[in-house]
């Protein structure tokens, strides 16, 4: 069967750094953390199995924290992207603040694998109004944090600007590529329960029954836009649990049915980023 669409399955390989963001470092959040790393030579088996190269966003954090699973990470062939130091809310940072995370974690990624990182995601899935600007500074290709398509690729903007009293300017596109991401197509709000102060997201869903939906999209981009790209985000500390290991696998087996191919996000973008270029030119 041809392939037909491209998923980029993805990690966010956030440990103890998801936790300490938000003050959380008694024993009982930082174990949750713990879990992650304790997952992650499961997930690198299963993704060998099935012969799958995907993508982990590490936080600076995490790589000085855990460098024996971040080095298996890469050494199984998979791509590290940035993913902020601490897990920090992006838009709570100013420019330096922002400029001086991103060159802290990405000289921790290149030190760990060799060479720069191609791509980045935001903790927040959110921007600053620098934000592109300081990917294009420190040479970074692609993104992963933003929600302005489903399945198809697009160039990050800078310079959009809200106006209160018309409407919102749109700035121009930029030389990295979007992948864009999805609250729908994330692990961590259908699984993960949470409790900070008086908000509560309660999570703890069927991992089979969050997977389905999954299949859904992947199904409508096999059959409306075959050469879209779906990114799906996934935790270790959430999805690394046994029959949420199982839902994973079952999903896998069933993308591969429909004959989609999963590809890294650097090998996506550096596929669709010429005619994206082109077309702005």
């Amino acid at each position: 069967m041809p392939e037909r669409g491209t998923v980029c399955l993805t990690f966010d390989f956030d440990a103890i750094s998801l936790w300490a963001a938000r003050a959380m470092t008694t024993p009982g959040p930082v174990s949750r953390g713990e879990f992650g790393a304790h997952a992650v030579p499961r997930i690198l088996r299963l993704l060998d199995t099935y012969g799958i190269t995907s993508t982990f966003f590490v936080p600076g954090h995490t790589v000085e924290t855990y460098p024996q699973q971040c080095r298996a990470v890469h050494a199984a062939g998979h791509e590290i992207g940035l993913h902020g130091y601490l897990h920090e809310p992006v838009s709570a940072l100013d420019r330096e603040a922002e400029l001086a995370v991103l060159r802290r974690s990405s000289a921790l990624v290149e030190e760990l694998t060799g060479s720069p990182p191609a791509g980045h995601r935001t903790p927040s899935f959110d921007f600053t109004p620098h934000t592109v600007d300081l990917l294009e500074e420190i040479g970074v290709a692609y993104d992963s944090s933003l929600m302005g398509t489903d399945s198809e690729p697009y160039l990050a903007r800078t310079g959009d600007r809200h106006d209160p009293d018309g409407p919102y300017v749109f700035g121009r596109p930029s030389g990295i590529v979007e992948l864009p991401v999805s609250w729908t197509l994330d692990d961590y709000p259908h699984l993960e329960f949470v409790r900070t102060g008086s908000m509560v997201m309660p999570g703890l869903q069927d991992p089979h029954a969050m997977f389905a939906r999954f299949l859904g999209d992947v199904r409508w981009m096999v059959r409306n836009e075959p050469d879209g790209v779906l990114t799906v985000t996934l935790h270790p500390q959430a999805i690394g649990r046994g029959d949420r290991m199982l839902a994973l696998e079952e999903f896998l087996r069933q993308c591969r049915e429909l004959g989609v191919r999963f590809a890294a996000c650097a090998d996506v973008a550096r596929q669709h980023g010429p005619a994206l270029l082109a077309a702005v030119r």
